[in-house]
């Protein structure tokens, strides 16, 4: 995460115009976290750890994780965590989505779930009711939820599947019952595919193989993912498809353990040692820099998380004492990590 990512403003507008309907002080609301709603006024988007500190704010007043989101219902303070817990250990993406569906079906509040639809060679991930409630439930939930709502649970899921696997999982297409929204481009910035509105149903269609990719996070990168949630759902992994990329994938998103050796990269990827070094040397990069490259970037996405001690994120990204991450930052940035993070609380 950089200081330049934002989220939408069309979608907190939204979140506060629920927060108004639910009784809030919403000027209060805001000033507690530091904003104004004429700051908000002149903007065109928040950055993630704005919207971090309000999107939490919110989740605290309302008690309902899922504040914002298509679930027909509130999802209670520390079911997303109990969630998680559920999922970690699963082998696959399939696995960890099923679970998912079952969990929400003993979690009381919700009375939509997620679910995974099979259709050949094609997987669907889509609402459907609670096996306990009337099918026209889901009809009766989607009729009281805006495009923007639902645009931004639909990807939601998508980041959370992608995080999951350690890389952006491309889409085929994106399906909404609503109509074409004035502003498309949004639509076609998050989900990068073939969009299709006045639908059937909302839905993300992708290749039915990427529902064998096994997980990447290990615990201690989950226990990173829960301190610093709603951040990582916000900021998508990146969709590139050069061999750094894909190095990057390989690497997932577990810094604290060490990184794997050039010839296991080499030999997962197809290719000879020297080969891969040539690729590397024409995208300008080399393994050693691109290793150095993804700590670095780990290190600035859990600094921009007031909840992570300095301690805390030289662990994650594989430091066992602070000192020498400390001197690795500074080589790495110019800065040192309470350097970069004050930086950020000035931005």
């Amino acid at each position: 995460m950089n200081k330049q990512e934002t989220v939408s403003m069309d979608y907190i507008e939204v979140l506060l115009d629920h927060a108004r309907q639910q009784g809030y002080d919403v000027p209060a609301l805001l000033a507690a976290c530091g904003l104004s709603q004429q700051a908000l006024l002149e903007q065109r988007a928040l950055s993630v750890r704005a919207f971090g500190r309000l999107y939490q704010r919110l989740i605290d007043l309302a008690q309902d994780e899922s504040f914002g989101m298509l679930t027909g219902g509130k999802i209670p303070n520390g079911m997303f965590r109990m969630m998680c817990h559920c999922i970690e250990h699963c082998a696959t993406l399939g696995e960890a989505l099923r679970r998912c569906s079952d969990f929400y079906e003993i979690c009381k509040g919700p009375r939509i779930k997620p679910q995974i639809q099979l259709q050949g060679e094609l997987a669907v991930l889509h609402f459907v009711a609670l096996d306990s409630l009337p099918a026209d439930t889901l009809t009766q939930v989607v009729s009281t939820g805006s495009p923007t709502v639902i645009r931004t649970s639909l990807s939601i899921w998508h980041h959370f599947m992608s995080w999951m696997i350690g890389r952006r999982l491309p889409l085929l297409q994106a399906g909404f019952t609503f109509a074409e929204q004035p502003n498309p481009q949004d639509y076609e910035l998050v989900f990068q595919c073939p969009l299709r509105f006045n639908q059937s149903e909302n839905r993300l269609t992708f290749e039915r193989h990427w529902l064998s990719l096994p997980l990447v996070q290990s615990e201690s990168a989950w226990r990173g993912f829960l301190k610093t949630a709603p951040y990582q759902l916000l900021v998508m992994v990146n969709g590139d498809s050069s061999i750094s990329a894909r190095i990057r994938a390989l690497f997932g998103r577990d810094f604290s353990r060490p990184l794997p050796g050039l010839e296991w990269v080499a030999e997962q990827l197809g290719l000879s040692v020297r080969t891969l070094r040539r690729h590397l040397a024409e995208e300008g990069t080399s393994y050693s820099q691109l290793k150095n490259d993804c700590r670095c970037e780990a290190a600035r996405d859990h600094l921009n998380c007031p909840e992570l001690s300095i301690h805390d994120v030289a662990n994650l990204v594989g430091f066992d004492d602070p000192s020498p991450f400390i001197r690795a930052f500074r080589q790495w940035t110019g800065q040192t990590p309470g350097e970069y993070r004050a930086d950020l609380l000035d931005a």
